[in-house]
Parts: structure tokens; C-alpha cells; sequence
């Protein structure tokens, strides 16, 4: 049976899966990423899970794996196959397509942004299909975002494109890592909430979901920092929408998860700013933690579309461990 390797780099895990052409998940595994033990440890800890995945398949369906993708955090040259730098794994400038290609016999490697690859897995099968344009913000630790384009995502001429997180909303507001004040993510995002609920309530343990749930039962005080994070949010979004004019504005990650809470002032604050820009669609991710790993999979079978057949590749009993 074909299939493809999937693979979802974060920061503290990963998830792994071998799909078929139809998009079934064949198999599925998770492990540690194991950054403590440093970048060098986390890379070969990536290219032994795939060619785990890579002997699996064979020893079930036949034969190896057809093509590979997987999803990294950080920034991406998905065009030279380069992970370039991820703060959260320590690792600058790795040749990681060339590495896993090696390692699985020569075949087809695809390399990937992580919120890129969730956004594709989103347009193409979750949230977003059947849409043409489409824009995916994940809201978690931090905010990024992934510019769909009839069934694919936009890098941008550097690999950029997206970050709507590091739009400025509050000018002159809280310091950002990246350099700038006043950025989208830190009043948006998940850990924004969590640490201004934390705040607001006194317990230094509360987070977002907790101070949804405050929301949710009607408490004031949560009700002021949710209106909060949720007017810089439409902020955000609108100045988004205003310059790509998206069919569908799909809204994933852990914020999400607060369901209508979210959703319902979300969609009203953005509605009060808009002029003459038209109305996405505004609706919930559908894929949640599997995003990325589906999306790793199309990137895969995207690439057996593409890939020169002239170009040869381990003979499947020569399993590479």
C-alpha cells in the first residue's frame, strides 16, 4: 500500500504518522522532541523516529514510504529544505530535508513551517475547504498565521509571510521579543490571557482557560481581560483581512478552545470595524493537534506528484535504522 511519512515537529513533542493517498492515518505515534538534551540530540531524535516510521511501514504495508514531510517550528527555508532557527529547540541552519532524505533511502522530502502546514491541513481538509482564500491564526503561546491561496500557503519572499502576531495594535504597549511594543501577541494570544487573568484574579497559577471559564459563569473581572484580548485580537484581524481579503478567516490553537465564548464577541468586534472591507467567514479550526501532522502528509504527497522518477531511491529491503 503507498504511503507517506508524516511528521510534526514542536517544542516538546512530536507527532508522527504514515498516511495513505486518501488521507487515512495508517499509523500514528508520539514522543518526546527532547530538547533538554540539546539541538544536535533533538535532530537525530527526529531523523531515528522517521526511520522507525519508514521501517514500520514496511514491515505492514509492503513497501516504504512513497515521500516525507515534515513540520518545524521557527523560521523555515522550506525552498533550500533549511531549518534556519527555532528559539524553543536551540538549532540554527540544519539541512534538515538532505538530512532526512539520507536517512530514509532518498526519497522525497518535504520541509514545512509548522503554522504553514497546519493552515494547509486546514484549507485543504478541515475548516477552510472549498475556499480559495483563506487566513489560519492559531492562538497559543504566540500567534502566527498561515495566508491560504487556492490550495496552497503563501511563505512570502523570505519565508515571513503570516505574522500577523507582530502586527501592532497597542502602539507604544507591552515590549515583544521580536523588538517591537504594542504587538498582537502580547494582548492576544493564549499566554497574554493566562498572564493577565493571572493578574486580575491573584492566583499566579490561572490561565486561559481558566479566565474563560470565568467568562463563562460571569465574573466582571474575567469579562474585562477577555473584552480585552478580544478587541486587540479584531484589531489584528482586521487589519489583516483589509490586506488580504480572505474568504474564510479560520481562528484555531488554545484560545479557540473556549468555544463560542470566544466566537460570539469575536465575530461582533470585528463586524464594528469593518467599512468597506467584506465579511469573511469567521469559524473555528476543525483539525486541532493533528493539523500539522496532516498537513506534513500532504506536503509529502504532493511531492510524489512532482518527483522526477529518474531518480533512484534504497531498495525497500535495505531498511535504514
Amino acid at each position: 500500500m503507498k504511503h507517506v511519512i508524516a511528521l510534526d515537529v514542536g517544542g516538546t513533542g512530536m507527532k508522527a504518522a504514515l498516511v495513505g493517498a486518501d488521507g487515512e492515518l495508517l499509523y500514528q505515534a508520539r514522543r518526546p522532541t527532547g530538547r533538554e538534551r540539546g539541538p544536535d540530540a533533538v535532530v537525530e531524535g527526529i531523523l531515528d523516529f522517521a526511520a522507525e516510521l519508514r521501517a514500520h511501514g514496511i514491515r505492514a504495508h509492503g513497501e516504504p514510504a512513497s515521500a516525507a514531510g515534515v513540520a518545524v517550528p521557527g523560521i523555515v527555508d522550506e525552498a533550500e529544505g533549511v531549518a534556519a532557527y527555532a528559539a524553543n529547540l536551540g538549532w540554527r541552519d540544519v539541512p534538515l530535508r538532505a538530512l532526512l532524505a539520507g536517512r530514509l533511502g532518498g526519497v522525497p522530502v518535504a520541509l514545512g513551517h509548522d503554522v504553514r502546514t497546519g493552515g494547509l491541513a486546514e484549507g485543504r481538509i478541515g475548516a477552510g475547504r472549498g475556499a480559495d482564500r483563506f487566513l489560519f491564526v492559531p492562538l497559543g503561546t504566540g500567534i502566527a498565521g498561515a495566508i491560504g491561496i487556492d490550495g496552497k500557503v503563501e511563505a512570502g519572499a523570505h519565508g515571513f509571510a503570516g505574522e500577523i502576531g507582530h502586527i501592532v495594535v497597542r502602539p507604544g504597549g507591552a515590549e515583544c521579543p521580536c523588538g517591537q511594543r504594542g504587538c498582537l501577541e502580547r494582548f492576544a494570544s493564549a499566554s497574554a490571557v493566562s498572564r493577565a487573568w493571572a493578574e486580575a484574579s491573584g492566583d499566579p497559577d490561572a490561565d486561559a482557560a481558566d479566565c474563560a471559564k470565568a467568562v463563562a459563569s460571569g465574573d466582571e473581572r474575567a469579562a474585562r481581560v477577555w473584552q480585552e484580548a478580544v478587541d486587540a485580537l479584531a484589531d489584528g484581524l482586521v487589519t489583516a483581512l483589509t490586506l488580504l481579503d480572505p474568504r474564510t478567516l479560520i481562528i484555531g490553537g488554545g484560545l479557540a478552545e473556549a468555544g463560542e465564548t470566544l466566537f460570539t464577541p469575536l465575530r461582533e468586534a470585528v463586524r464594528r470595524r469593518v467599512t468597506f472591507q467584506k465579511l469573511p467567514s469567521l469559524v473555528p479550526a476543525a483539525l486541532g493537534d493533528t493539523a500539522g501532522c496532516l498537513g506534513a502528509g500532504l506536503l509529502a504527497w504532493d511531492l510524489t506528484e512532482t518527483a522526477d522518477p529518474s531518480v533512484e531511491t534504497t531498495d525497500p529491503s535495505e531498511v535504514t535504522t
